[in-house]
């Protein structure tokens, strides 16, 4: 039990998961679920037009297999990995963030759609960590960086993270 009095559940992961970034993006207030909230401040910080009410619903509903109102990882993973393995292109939920996050939806982010999405997701980093990441991700500061490129970003990110602890 952790010091706020929650119980922390074991997650059932498949070895080689790489959806904890997209997990992670979601999971706007980093309390280790998604929320209805979480998924509405993600969408409204992204289109003018507000986040889709139905979609929202839509999407727990499907997710969130224990029905306690929340997607925890391991039902992330297991909706998510499952599609993804069925699924003959790799990304899916990921290839929609960045398609957000792309405001100019010129197939690349630049310095401005990085240092956007940081401020809005409430982490701090100056022109010298976008620049960073971008070179990190193997784009530059004319164009920006890829979609694979916004990957490896969230790979040396979230190296090594398995779970959430206390």
């Amino acid at each position: 039990m952790c010091p706020s009095g929650t119980t922390l559940r074991a997650e059932t992961t498949t070895m080689g998961s790489d959806l904890r970034p997209a997990f992670n993006v979601l999971d706007v207030d980093h309390d280790g679920k998604i929320s209805r909230d979480d998924l509405r401040k993600f969408y409204s910080g992204f289109s003018s037009g507000g986040a889709d009410e139905e979609a929202i619903k839509t999407m727990m509903s499907v997710a969130d297999l224990n029905k306690d109102g929340f997607v925890e990882y391991y039902e992330f993973e297991r909706v998510l990995g499952s599609q993804k393995r069925s699924s003959s292109r790799n990304g899916g939920v990921m290839e929609d963030v960045f398609r957000i996050m792309d405001k100019d939806g010129d197939g690349k982010l630049s310095h401005e759609d990085l240092k956007s999405y940081m401020e809005w997701a409430g982490f701090s980093a100056n022109d010298e960590d976008i620049r960073a990441m971008i070179r990190l991700g193997g784009g530059d500061q004319k164009d920006g960086v890829s979609y694979d490129g916004l990957l490896k970003i969230l790979a040396i990110d979230f190296v090594g993270e398995s779970s959430r602890s206390c």
